[in-house]
């Protein structure tokens, strides 16, 4: 039986089995079995024979030693730590052969602007591979070149340990794919690895607007004599541009004349080039028995923040550590995977949000040089406003000075001016339901929530969602505006935002629950429907929310001429209430939203179908809030831009929203997302939703508001400097810190008008002073001090 189950694994042939049986364990050596030769696999394999030299571990590499694919490779301080600490003989040799430079060129129409301070180490890919060959040989690895890895079903049955290294196109994840379960994702750009026979003395961008489209240039040294050059451009440039009908050489001749300036004439070579689309890898899980994937094999990060190598090699030195710390196999993989699973996370977030800054890099050409440059330099979020003012002081303040903000003003702090009203800085207190109202009046409770984020500094305070009519509301919590009672309560708010905290604009969030209605209070269960007392709900289509929840009625054409009607209404009562702003809240799946998401709205009337009939009703009701708004006060939009779910609302979709509300009058448009389908699944993240923003704010040319996930004062500043939004609403922050914005002010030092303490709370505006914490001087110095007698 063996022997046929060995001709079919020779063959090709896929196991009986996803469940390899891995040897008893014995008391003999450990056997490893490395898959894949690249710095990944050979590393993992050094730092195991290192840590203990009786185990037995081979790897397979189909190609020749010196065979490489790729130029130079990138390394972190952080990662180059690592290595040091784990295996000093490897980083000295590293440390031989790296080249290493501290700034950033960003060339864009014929200007380079320069950022220093950032800290670079590179060296080429095969010099690394021959530290690494040298290194598993001199530890007495078995290294098989020119070698196909058996199966790795039969490596599980004849080794105590299978480490997958085999790349992007594994064989491994492909074998057990019904249990790593991977997720593969294409992108809208291609690229091309090539190199020149000179040195960059920079890491340089080039962005070329071509008569097809923009391309750019992605550019480092390697060696005293050579650099790594990427050429990236979208796909439908890259075919406008005739790449699709030129060879290998062609292509290469092409790119050395587009960039000429850079290359300085010079060509470019090329090393089995091709134009390849960057694909990301996202496996569900990374282990299986005693088979263990690793680097591009379990995740792959674009290259634009040099991550691939990186990521590898941390993932080797996380490995071995975890094998070190837990004998069992199985609990050593599941902790290695527990422990890097979280940082690939963030990683191939930050490189997500870099790949689709360079794919949507023509929103941002016609930005102010510095601005384009910082906005380039901030792409992925890892660098910041704060540790970029850090790095390099005299660039960052270029940037300000370019962006009109004042000396000293951190761009949080900057006024913005929307309609008649000024904002005195960029920080909004995000609506926030707080489900403390009785009959929809709100109360002691809101005067102060409201009234100490107003005193807290912020430059507009923004109600929770108001409705318009009881049957509107989500709970019986909520508060509205459809009696005079409770446009009398709300005046209360506004005259003491106004008398205590002046400079501070207070703005009212309008909306309709629709079918997400009649729910319990969130402690109590959200989006729960009622245990009884329940009233009827009405929607775009009769669709609950829940498959338990409550079925609304589809609204007839008489209802909604009295929706309309009711927001008007409201609309009103909000004026006389002294809001300075009114948001309409087109969002998270309420009444308004409901029309606009194709998953919600099934009508097959003049209100439903395609995009612009799914628009017919919010903007109905836009135009008649705008009717009866004060013309001197601004009015804003929250939308959905995704639904983050198939067939729903989608980005391309949102541009079109946002731009059919602007060219309804809309000030603004505050960009949310999700929350329209219970089925949704959102990618969250650091400002995870700040990109539609930033689209939406290029595209459309309206200002916008960005939410989600941003929660410090460094967010807001980068944000604001790079151009993505022009404010930023915060909720849960404001939730921890209701002096959140004045917080921000003194921890940057700033005391101008932008963040003005309330006269009572001045005191307060610096820290407390603490116990003196400071080592004797002697330490200090260095002189040392007198030990314990004997």
């Amino acid at each position: 039986m063996r022997d046929s189950v060995d001709k079919r694994l020779r063959r090709g042939a896929r196991p009986a089995t996803t469940h390899p049986q891995p040897p008893e364990p014995t008391s003999r050596p450990l056997r490893v079995a490395v898959i894949g030769g690249g710095p990944g696999g050979l590393y993992a394999a050094a730092l195991l024979k290192r840590l203990d030299p009786t185990r037995e571990i081979t790897l397979w590499e189909r190609n020749a030693p010196d065979d490489t694919f790729g130029f130079g490779v990138v390394l972190s301080d952080e990662t180059l730590g690592g290595i040091e600490h784990a295996d000093p003989q490897v980083f000295a040799a590293l440390q031989r052969a790296f080249v290493r430079w501290d700034d950033i060129d960003i060339v864009h129409r014929g200007t380079r602007h320069t950022s220093t301070g950032h800290g670079f180490a590179a060296l080429g890919r095969r010099g690394l591979l021959e530290i690494l060959h040298e290194r598993c040989r001199s530890l007495g690895v078995d290294l098989r070149f020119r070698s196909e890895a058996p199966h790795p079903a039969r490596l599980a049955e004849e080794y105590d340990l299978v480490i997958a290294a085999d790349g992007v196109h594994s064989t491994t994840r492909e074998a057990y794919a019904q249990v790593f379960r991977p997720h593969m994702a294409g992108h809208h750009c291609r690229y091309i690895w090539l190199a020149a026979d000179f040195a960059f003395d920079a890491f340089r961008f080039e962005i070329a607007e071509t008569p097809y489209g923009v391309m750019q240039l992605h550019g480092y040294p390697y060696a005293a004599d050579a650099s790594t050059v990427i050429v990236e451009m979208r796909e439908e440039v890259w075919r406008a541009a005739g790449f699709d009908e030129l060879d290998e050489r062609e292509s290469v001749e092409r790119c050395a004349k587009i960039f000429a300036d850079a290359l300085g004439g010079r060509s470019l070579k090329t090393n089995n080039s091709a134009w390849t689309v960057f694909r990301t890898v996202v496996n569900e899980r990374w282990s299986h028995d005693n088979v263990v994937l690793l680097g591009d094999a379990a995740h792959t990060a674009h290259f634009s923040i040099g991550s691939g190598t990186k990521l590898a090699v941390e993932d080797a030195l996380a490995l071995a550590a975890c094998l070190r710390e837990r004998p069992d196999i199985r609990e050593a993989l599941a902790a290695y995977e527990e422990e890097r699973r979280p940082v690939v996370a963030s990683t191939q977030r930050a490189a997500r949000a870099s790949l689709e800054w360079f794919e949507n890099i023509g929103l941002y050409l016609d930005q102010l040089p510095r601005r384009f440059a910082f906005n380039l330099l901030t792409r992925s979020r890892r660098v910041t406003h704060d540790n970029l003012r850090l790095r390099d002081p005299r660039f960052t303040e270029a940037v300000e000075r370019e962006a009109g903000c004042p000396p000293g003003t951190p761009p949080m702090f900057t006024p913005f001016r929307l309609r008649g009203l000024t904002l005195r800085n960029r920080v909004v207190v995000s609506p926030m339901d707080m489900y403390s109202a009785t009959d929809g009046l709100p109360g002691d409770f809101h005067l102060v929530h409201l009234g100490a984020r107003a005193l807290g500094g912020a430059g507009l305070v923004m109600t929770e969602m108001v409705c318009v009519s009881p049957q509107g509301r989500i709970t019986p919590g909520c508060t509205g505006l459809y009696t005079v009672r409770q446009a009398d309560a709300w005046r209360r708010v506004t005259d003491f935002v106004h008398d205590r905290a002046p400079g501070t604009a207070i703005g009212v969030q309008l909306g309709h629950s629709g079918r997400k209605g009649s729910t319990r209070l969130m402690w109590e269960g959200m989006d729960e429907p009622l245990p009884d007392g329940n009233w009827p709900l009405v929607a775009a289509s009769p669709l609950p929310y829940k498959p338990d929840g409550q079925m609304p009625r589809e609204l007839t054409r008489a209802q909604l001429t009295d929706l309309r009607h009711e927001f008007a209404e409201a609309a009103r009562r909000a004026a006389r209430s002294g809001f300075d702003l009114l948001e309409l809240h087109c969002a998270h799946g309420y009444l308004l939203s409901g029309f606009l998401s194709p998953l919600t709205n099934h009508r097959t009337d003049a209100y439903g179908g395609s995009l612009a009939k799914r628009l017919r009703f919010p903007l109905e009701v836009f135009d008649a809030v705008r009717a009866v708004w004060p013309a001197e006060r601004p009015m804003t939009v929250r939308i959905s831009a995704t639904d983050w779910a198939r067939g729903g609302t989608s980005a391309d979709d949102a541009v079109e929203i946002a731009r059919a509300f602007a060219a309804h009058g809309a000030d603004a448009i505050d960009v949310s997302t999700g929350q329209v389908v219970a089925e949704e699944r959102p990618e969250y993240g650091r400002s995870y939703q700040t990109p539609f923003a930033d689209r939406i704010r290029h595209e459309v040319k309206v200002p916008v508001i960005a939410v989600g996930a941003i929660s410090s004062w460094d967010d807001v500043n980068s944000l604001i400097l790079a151009g993505r939004t022009d404010l930023c609403a915060l909720a849960r922050p404001h939730l921890y810190d209701p002096n959140w914005t004045l917080h921000a002010a003194a921890e940057q030092n700033y005391t101008g008008p932008g963040a003005t303490w309330p006269a009572p709370y001045r005191a307060g505006s610096r820290p407390p002073r603490t116990g003196r914490t400071d080592p004797p001087a002697a330490e200090r110095t260095g002189r040392g001090t007198r030990g314990p007698a004997g």
